[in-house]
Protein backbone atom coordinates (compact mmCIF):
# COMPACT_ATOMS: atom_id res chain seq x y z
CA UNK A 1 0.00 0.00 0.00
CA UNK A 2 1.35 3.87 -0.51
CA UNK A 3 2.03 5.90 2.20
CA UNK A 4 -0.21 8.50 3.02
CA UNK A 5 1.72 11.21 0.88
CA UNK A 6 -0.04 10.15 -2.02
CA UNK A 7 -3.72 10.62 -0.49
CA UNK A 8 -5.64 11.14 -3.59
CA UNK A 9 -7.28 14.64 -2.31
CA UNK A 10 -3.79 16.22 -1.45
CA UNK A 11 -1.58 18.49 -3.61
CA UNK A 12 0.87 15.67 -3.81
CA UNK A 13 -0.77 13.42 -4.98
CA UNK A 14 -2.52 15.99 -7.68
CA UNK A 15 0.97 17.47 -8.18
CA UNK A 16 -0.80 20.74 -8.32
CA UNK A 17 0.75 24.41 -7.59
CA UNK A 18 -0.50 26.15 -4.62
CA UNK A 19 -1.18 29.99 -5.16
CA UNK A 20 -3.79 32.85 -4.58
CA UNK A 21 -6.04 31.72 -7.15
CA UNK A 22 -7.53 35.13 -9.43
CA UNK A 23 -9.58 34.35 -13.03
CA UNK A 24 -11.29 30.78 -12.99
CA UNK A 25 -10.69 27.92 -15.80
CA UNK A 26 -14.44 26.70 -16.18
CA UNK A 27 -14.42 22.63 -16.86
CA UNK A 28 -17.45 20.72 -18.13
CA UNK A 29 -18.91 17.95 -16.36
CA UNK A 30 -21.63 16.85 -19.83
CA UNK A 31 -24.11 13.50 -18.83
CA UNK A 32 -27.28 12.12 -18.43
CA UNK A 33 -28.41 14.30 -15.14
CA UNK A 34 -31.95 13.44 -15.89
CA UNK A 35 -33.74 10.94 -17.98
CA UNK A 36 -33.70 7.50 -17.18
CA UNK A 37 -29.91 7.07 -16.70
CA UNK A 38 -29.99 10.27 -14.05
CA UNK A 39 -28.73 7.62 -11.66
CA UNK A 40 -25.09 7.55 -13.84
CA UNK A 41 -25.08 11.14 -14.36
CA UNK A 42 -25.61 11.57 -10.61
CA UNK A 43 -22.13 9.26 -9.86
CA UNK A 44 -20.39 11.74 -12.28
CA UNK A 45 -21.79 14.84 -10.75
CA UNK A 46 -20.75 13.45 -7.42
CA UNK A 47 -17.00 12.68 -8.81
CA UNK A 48 -16.34 15.98 -10.45
CA UNK A 49 -17.90 17.92 -7.44
CA UNK A 50 -15.42 16.35 -5.35
CA UNK A 51 -12.60 16.53 -7.68
CA UNK A 52 -12.85 20.20 -8.35
CA UNK A 53 -13.55 21.22 -4.72
CA UNK A 54 -10.48 19.34 -3.52
CA UNK A 55 -8.47 20.61 -6.75
CA UNK A 56 -9.74 24.16 -5.15
CA UNK A 57 -8.94 23.53 -1.79
CA UNK A 58 -5.31 22.87 -2.77
CA UNK A 59 -4.91 25.85 -4.33
CA UNK A 60 -6.86 25.51 -8.29
CA UNK A 61 -4.84 24.45 -11.18
CA UNK A 62 -1.25 26.84 -11.90
CA UNK A 63 -2.39 29.21 -9.50
CA UNK A 64 -6.20 29.75 -10.61
CA UNK A 65 -9.80 28.08 -9.16
CA UNK A 66 -11.64 25.55 -11.00
CA UNK A 67 -15.37 26.37 -11.87
CA UNK A 68 -17.60 23.30 -12.86
CA UNK A 69 -19.70 24.02 -15.16
CA UNK A 70 -23.06 21.13 -15.46
CA UNK A 71 -24.27 20.23 -19.32
CA UNK A 72 -26.88 17.40 -19.26
CA UNK A 73 -27.51 15.73 -22.47
CA UNK A 74 -30.08 12.64 -21.34
CA UNK A 75 -27.77 10.34 -22.82
CA UNK A 76 -29.26 11.53 -26.07
CA UNK A 77 -27.22 11.99 -29.36
CA UNK A 78 -28.91 15.41 -30.36
CA UNK A 79 -29.15 16.60 -27.30
CA UNK A 80 -25.42 15.83 -26.65
CA UNK A 81 -25.04 17.76 -29.79
CA UNK A 82 -26.67 21.06 -28.42
CA UNK A 83 -24.40 20.60 -24.56
CA UNK A 84 -21.37 20.44 -26.63
CA UNK A 85 -22.26 23.36 -28.79
CA UNK A 86 -22.89 25.31 -24.95
CA UNK A 87 -19.60 24.30 -24.05
CA UNK A 88 -17.93 25.99 -26.69
CA UNK A 89 -19.97 29.31 -25.44
CA UNK A 90 -18.38 28.82 -22.14
CA UNK A 91 -15.20 28.35 -23.30
CA UNK A 92 -14.72 25.45 -20.95
CA UNK A 93 -10.86 23.98 -20.86
CA UNK A 94 -11.69 20.58 -20.78
CA UNK A 95 -14.94 18.34 -21.12
CA UNK A 96 -15.50 15.54 -18.06
CA UNK A 97 -18.17 13.68 -20.90
CA UNK A 98 -19.77 11.90 -21.82
CA UNK A 99 -21.48 8.82 -20.17
CA UNK A 100 -23.65 7.24 -22.85
CA UNK A 101 -21.29 6.64 -26.15
CA UNK A 102 -24.30 7.47 -28.37
CA UNK A 103 -24.11 10.73 -26.82
CA UNK A 104 -19.98 10.85 -26.91
CA UNK A 105 -19.21 10.32 -30.21
CA UNK A 106 -21.38 13.30 -31.75
CA UNK A 107 -20.42 15.68 -29.57
CA UNK A 108 -16.90 14.58 -29.97
CA UNK A 109 -17.33 16.20 -33.39
CA UNK A 110 -17.89 19.06 -32.02
CA UNK A 111 -14.88 19.25 -29.73
CA UNK A 112 -12.76 18.38 -32.21
CA UNK A 113 -13.93 21.20 -34.81
CA UNK A 114 -13.63 23.79 -31.75
CA UNK A 115 -9.88 22.27 -30.66
CA UNK A 116 -11.49 21.02 -26.97
CA UNK A 117 -10.44 18.70 -24.50
CA UNK A 118 -12.46 15.50 -23.87
CA UNK A 119 -12.05 12.81 -21.54
CA UNK A 120 -14.63 9.96 -20.72
CA UNK A 121 -14.94 8.46 -17.76
CA UNK A 122 -17.63 5.84 -19.17
CA UNK A 123 -17.96 5.76 -22.62
CA UNK A 124 -16.53 2.44 -24.04
CA UNK A 125 -17.55 1.79 -27.41
CA UNK A 126 -14.52 1.38 -29.58
CA UNK A 127 -15.39 3.95 -32.40
CA UNK A 128 -15.06 7.14 -29.79
CA UNK A 129 -11.06 6.64 -30.09
CA UNK A 130 -10.86 4.75 -33.19
CA UNK A 131 -10.80 7.56 -35.14
CA UNK A 132 -7.68 9.45 -34.40
CA UNK A 133 -9.28 12.53 -32.46
CA UNK A 134 -6.13 13.75 -31.05
CA UNK A 135 -8.12 15.78 -28.34
CA UNK A 136 -10.09 12.90 -27.09
CA UNK A 137 -9.25 10.19 -24.38
CA UNK A 138 -11.06 8.16 -21.67
CA UNK A 139 -10.07 6.70 -18.30
CA UNK A 140 -12.60 3.60 -18.86
CA UNK A 141 -11.88 0.26 -20.94
CA UNK A 142 -13.39 -0.75 -24.33
CA UNK A 143 -16.41 -2.95 -25.68
CA UNK A 144 -13.52 -4.76 -27.07
CA UNK A 145 -12.19 -6.12 -23.89
CA UNK A 146 -15.35 -6.25 -22.15
CA UNK A 147 -16.96 -8.30 -24.48
CA UNK A 148 -13.95 -10.44 -24.87
CA UNK A 149 -13.94 -11.12 -20.87
CA UNK A 150 -17.96 -11.63 -21.02
CA UNK A 151 -17.51 -14.37 -23.75
CA UNK A 152 -14.97 -15.90 -22.03
CA UNK A 153 -16.75 -16.25 -19.12
CA UNK A 154 -19.80 -17.44 -21.30
CA UNK A 155 -18.35 -20.26 -23.00
CA UNK A 156 -16.50 -21.69 -19.65
CA UNK A 157 -19.22 -21.35 -17.68
CA UNK A 158 -22.48 -22.04 -19.50
CA UNK A 159 -20.93 -24.66 -22.10
CA UNK A 160 -23.15 -26.37 -23.91
CA UNK A 161 -26.24 -23.94 -22.48
CA UNK A 162 -28.26 -21.72 -24.80
CA UNK A 163 -27.78 -18.39 -24.69
CA UNK A 164 -29.82 -15.41 -25.86
CA UNK A 165 -28.01 -12.18 -26.92
CA UNK A 166 -30.22 -9.32 -27.04
CA UNK A 167 -29.12 -5.23 -27.54
CA UNK A 168 -31.04 -2.04 -27.01
CA UNK A 169 -29.86 -0.71 -30.83
CA UNK A 170 -27.81 2.01 -28.94
CA UNK A 171 -24.11 2.59 -29.64
CA UNK A 172 -22.99 0.99 -26.53
CA UNK A 173 -25.64 -1.76 -26.48
CA UNK A 174 -25.35 -2.76 -29.63
CA UNK A 175 -21.36 -2.61 -29.60
CA UNK A 176 -21.48 -4.51 -26.52
CA UNK A 177 -23.18 -7.39 -27.20
CA UNK A 178 -21.72 -7.65 -31.09
CA UNK A 179 -18.24 -7.56 -28.91
CA UNK A 180 -19.51 -10.10 -27.00
CA UNK A 181 -21.10 -12.50 -29.90
CA UNK A 182 -17.80 -12.29 -31.43
CA UNK A 183 -15.71 -13.78 -28.79
CA UNK A 184 -18.49 -16.56 -28.11
CA UNK A 185 -18.34 -17.40 -31.92
CA UNK A 186 -14.63 -17.41 -32.05
CA UNK A 187 -14.74 -19.94 -29.40
CA UNK A 188 -17.18 -21.86 -31.17
CA UNK A 189 -20.13 -20.99 -29.33
CA UNK A 190 -23.56 -19.97 -31.64
CA UNK A 191 -25.79 -18.39 -29.71
CA UNK A 192 -29.67 -19.47 -29.34
CA UNK A 193 -31.08 -16.15 -30.33
CA UNK A 194 -29.92 -12.67 -31.22
CA UNK A 195 -32.62 -10.04 -30.73
CA UNK A 196 -33.23 -6.17 -30.77
CA UNK A 197 -35.17 -4.79 -28.21
CA UNK A 198 -35.99 -1.12 -27.75
CA UNK A 199 -34.74 1.08 -24.68
CA UNK A 200 -37.85 2.56 -22.78
CA UNK A 201 -39.88 -0.74 -23.33
CA UNK A 202 -42.18 -1.65 -20.20
CA UNK A 203 -42.99 -4.67 -21.45
CA UNK A 204 -41.25 -7.72 -22.55
CA UNK A 205 -43.59 -10.80 -21.92
CA UNK A 206 -43.39 -11.51 -25.76
CA UNK A 207 -39.66 -11.47 -25.49
CA UNK A 208 -39.83 -13.54 -22.35
CA UNK A 209 -42.11 -16.18 -23.70
CA UNK A 210 -39.63 -16.44 -27.12
CA UNK A 211 -37.02 -16.88 -24.80
CA UNK A 212 -38.67 -19.58 -22.78
CA UNK A 213 -39.62 -21.22 -25.80
CA UNK A 214 -36.45 -21.56 -27.12
CA UNK A 215 -35.34 -23.24 -23.90
CA UNK A 216 -32.32 -19.61 -23.36
CA UNK A 217 -30.58 -20.70 -20.37
CA UNK A 218 -28.56 -17.18 -20.19
CA UNK A 219 -29.74 -14.01 -20.89
CA UNK A 220 -26.93 -11.68 -22.84
CA UNK A 221 -28.17 -8.05 -22.62
CA UNK A 222 -26.25 -5.01 -24.25
CA UNK A 223 -27.80 -2.47 -22.80
CA UNK A 224 -28.55 -0.38 -19.65
CA UNK A 225 -29.98 -1.14 -15.88
CA UNK A 226 -33.31 0.39 -16.61
CA UNK A 227 -34.51 -2.46 -19.09
CA UNK A 228 -32.36 -5.23 -17.83
CA UNK A 229 -33.83 -4.79 -14.20
CA UNK A 230 -37.60 -4.91 -15.76
CA UNK A 231 -36.29 -8.21 -17.65
CA UNK A 232 -35.01 -10.17 -14.79
CA UNK A 233 -37.91 -9.59 -12.81
CA UNK A 234 -40.64 -10.13 -15.57
CA UNK A 235 -38.71 -13.69 -16.95
CA UNK A 236 -38.91 -14.78 -13.28
CA UNK A 237 -42.17 -13.67 -13.14
CA UNK A 238 -43.32 -15.73 -16.21
CA UNK A 239 -41.02 -18.35 -14.73
CA UNK A 240 -38.26 -17.93 -16.93
CA UNK A 241 -35.21 -18.72 -14.72
CA UNK A 242 -32.41 -18.11 -17.24
CA UNK A 243 -29.81 -15.54 -15.14
CA UNK A 244 -28.96 -12.10 -17.18
CA UNK A 245 -25.27 -11.29 -17.57
CA UNK A 246 -24.61 -7.73 -19.10
CA UNK A 247 -21.61 -5.20 -19.02
CA UNK A 248 -20.93 -2.12 -16.83
CA UNK A 249 -23.93 -0.38 -17.97
CA UNK A 250 -25.72 -2.46 -14.77
CA UNK A 251 -23.29 -0.84 -12.75
CA UNK A 252 -25.87 1.33 -10.43
CA UNK A 253 -28.18 0.20 -7.33
CA UNK A 254 -31.12 1.54 -9.38
CA UNK A 255 -30.84 -1.99 -11.03
CA UNK A 256 -31.75 -3.91 -7.73
CA UNK A 257 -34.28 -1.07 -7.00
CA UNK A 258 -35.74 -2.33 -10.44
CA UNK A 259 -35.50 -6.48 -10.58
CA UNK A 260 -36.09 -6.51 -6.70
CA UNK A 261 -35.10 -10.07 -5.50
CA UNK A 262 -35.40 -11.63 -9.13
CA UNK A 263 -31.35 -9.72 -9.32
CA UNK A 264 -30.15 -12.14 -7.38
CA UNK A 265 -27.69 -14.02 -9.45
CA UNK A 266 -27.50 -11.44 -12.49
CA UNK A 267 -24.17 -11.27 -14.23
CA UNK A 268 -21.90 -7.96 -15.09
CA UNK A 269 -18.40 -7.16 -16.75
CA UNK A 270 -17.03 -3.82 -15.00
CA UNK A 271 -13.61 -2.77 -14.96
CA UNK A 272 -11.69 -3.18 -11.17
CA UNK A 273 -13.84 -1.47 -8.72
CA UNK A 274 -11.71 1.60 -7.42
CA UNK A 275 -13.35 1.47 -4.00
CA UNK A 276 -11.51 -1.26 -3.22
CA UNK A 277 -8.13 0.06 -4.38
CA UNK A 278 -6.00 1.02 -1.37
CA UNK A 279 -4.90 4.43 -3.09
CA UNK A 280 -8.57 5.43 -3.48
CA UNK A 281 -9.64 5.19 0.34
CA UNK A 282 -8.93 8.63 1.63
CA UNK A 283 -11.66 10.07 -1.04
CA UNK A 284 -14.24 6.44 -0.55
CA UNK A 285 -13.76 7.33 3.37
CA UNK A 286 -14.25 10.97 2.45
CA UNK A 287 -17.73 10.42 0.20
CA UNK A 288 -18.89 7.69 2.66
CA UNK A 289 -18.05 10.35 5.53
CA UNK A 290 -20.62 12.66 3.19
CA UNK A 291 -23.29 9.77 3.17
CA UNK A 292 -22.38 8.94 -0.41
CA UNK A 293 -21.25 5.33 -2.13
CA UNK A 294 -19.01 6.12 -4.90
CA UNK A 295 -20.32 2.83 -6.74
CA UNK A 296 -20.09 2.56 -10.34
CA UNK A 297 -18.49 5.92 -12.63
CA UNK A 298 -18.12 8.00 -9.50
CA UNK A 299 -14.35 7.66 -8.70
CA UNK A 300 -13.90 7.36 -13.11
CA UNK A 301 -15.16 10.81 -13.38
CA UNK A 302 -13.02 12.09 -10.33
CA UNK A 303 -9.71 10.02 -12.00
CA UNK A 304 -10.69 11.84 -15.28
CA UNK A 305 -10.49 15.28 -13.31
CA UNK A 306 -6.88 14.58 -11.92
CA UNK A 307 -5.53 13.51 -15.13
CA UNK A 308 -6.47 16.62 -16.85
CA UNK A 309 -5.68 18.41 -13.53
CA UNK A 310 -2.11 16.70 -13.44
CA UNK A 311 -1.52 17.40 -17.15
CA UNK A 312 -2.19 21.14 -17.48
CA UNK A 313 -0.13 21.17 -13.93
CA UNK A 314 2.73 19.60 -16.67
CA UNK A 315 1.92 21.65 -19.12
CA UNK A 316 1.70 24.93 -17.04
CA UNK A 317 -0.96 25.89 -19.49
CA UNK A 318 -4.54 24.34 -20.07
CA UNK A 319 -4.62 25.24 -23.65
CA UNK A 320 -5.68 21.67 -25.43
CA UNK A 321 -2.67 21.31 -27.69
CA UNK A 322 0.09 21.75 -24.19
CA UNK A 323 -2.41 19.49 -21.91
CA UNK A 324 -3.07 16.95 -24.69
CA UNK A 325 0.48 16.54 -25.24
CA UNK A 326 1.58 16.14 -21.50
CA UNK A 327 -1.61 13.46 -21.35
CA UNK A 328 0.16 11.35 -24.12
CA UNK A 329 3.30 11.59 -22.26
CA UNK A 330 2.60 11.06 -18.95
CA UNK A 331 1.60 8.89 -16.11
CA UNK A 332 -1.15 10.39 -13.88
CA UNK A 333 -1.81 9.30 -10.34
CA UNK A 334 -5.71 8.83 -9.81
CA UNK A 335 -8.17 6.94 -7.34
CA UNK A 336 -8.02 3.97 -9.97
CA UNK A 337 -4.14 3.24 -9.81
CA UNK A 338 -1.37 5.00 -12.45
CA UNK A 339 -2.78 6.02 -15.80
CA UNK A 340 -1.21 6.02 -18.74
CA UNK A 341 -2.86 6.46 -22.58
CA UNK A 342 -2.21 4.81 -25.78
CA UNK A 343 -1.77 6.62 -29.28
CA UNK A 344 -5.78 6.09 -29.28
CA UNK A 345 -6.26 8.09 -26.35
CA UNK A 346 -7.31 5.09 -24.52
CA UNK A 347 -5.87 3.66 -20.97
CA UNK A 348 -3.43 1.07 -21.26
CA UNK A 349 -4.49 -0.74 -18.35
CA UNK A 350 -8.15 -1.98 -18.20
CA UNK A 351 -8.82 -4.85 -15.63
CA UNK A 352 -12.48 -5.96 -16.62
CA UNK A 353 -13.58 -8.56 -14.25
CA UNK A 354 -17.23 -10.46 -13.78
CA UNK A 355 -19.47 -9.51 -10.87
CA UNK A 356 -22.49 -10.73 -9.78
CA UNK A 357 -25.45 -8.86 -7.60
CA UNK A 358 -26.42 -10.48 -4.90
CA UNK A 359 -29.32 -8.80 -1.94
CA UNK A 360 -29.06 -5.83 -3.57
CA UNK A 361 -24.98 -5.30 -4.07
CA UNK A 362 -22.70 -6.02 -6.15
CA UNK A 363 -18.89 -8.48 -5.65
CA UNK A 364 -16.30 -10.29 -7.82
CA UNK A 365 -17.89 -13.40 -8.60
CA UNK A 366 -15.99 -16.24 -6.41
Amino acid sequence: MRSFKYGLGLVAALGLMAGTAQAQIKISLNGPLTGQLASFGEQMKRGAEMAVADLNAAGGVNGQKIQLVLGDDQCDPKQAVAVANKSVQEKVAVVIGHFCSGSSIPASDVYKEENILQISPASTNPTFTDRGYKNTFRVCGRDDQQGMVAGDYIADKFKGKKVAILHDKTAYGKGLADETKKRLNSKGVTEAMYEAISAGEKDYSALISKMKQAGIELIYLGGYHPEAGLIVRQAKEQGLTAPLMGGDALVDKQLWAISGTAGQGTLMTFDADPRKNPVAKPIVDKFKAGGYDPEGYTLYTYAAVQVWAQAATTAKSVKTADVEKAMRAGSFKTVLNDIKFDAKGDTTSPAYKVYVWKDGTYDYVN
